[in-house]
């Protein structure tokens, strides 16, 4: 199975292509989102990378944590699941939901 990793640190106009060719020099990528701004859609600067082993995954966290790419260094690492109610839209977290405001 594979393993999705979380890359930080981009530069706002890389785009999924350009993540597939680099994360590709640590093996088969089976996914890249860049993570876009719903509004504007202007990236966030981060995106996660699906390698097709965990093994590849492990590759690519070695060879490319702190790869130079268009002046940037990269974060990359393992992504973690959501947390639920982290987001303040409460986008399917179940935190908060029903509570009255205290006024």
């Amino acid at each position: 199975m594979g393993k999705k990793l979380y890359i930080g640190n981009l530069a706002y106009d890389v785009t999924q292509e350009e993540l597939q060719d680099v994360f590709s020099q640590a093996g088969t990528v089976t996914s890249v989102s860049v993570v876009a701004d719903k509004f504007s859609g202007q990236s966030r600067g981060f995106a996660f990378v699906e390698m097709s082993s965990d093994e590849e995954a492990k590759e690519a966290i070695s060879k490319l944590d702190g790869y130079s790419m268009k002046g940037r260094n990269l974060r990359v690492d393992e992504a973690r699941p959501r947390e639920p109610g982290r987001f303040p839209s409460g986008g399917g977290g179940q935190s908060g939901g029903g509570r009255k405001p205290r006024w």
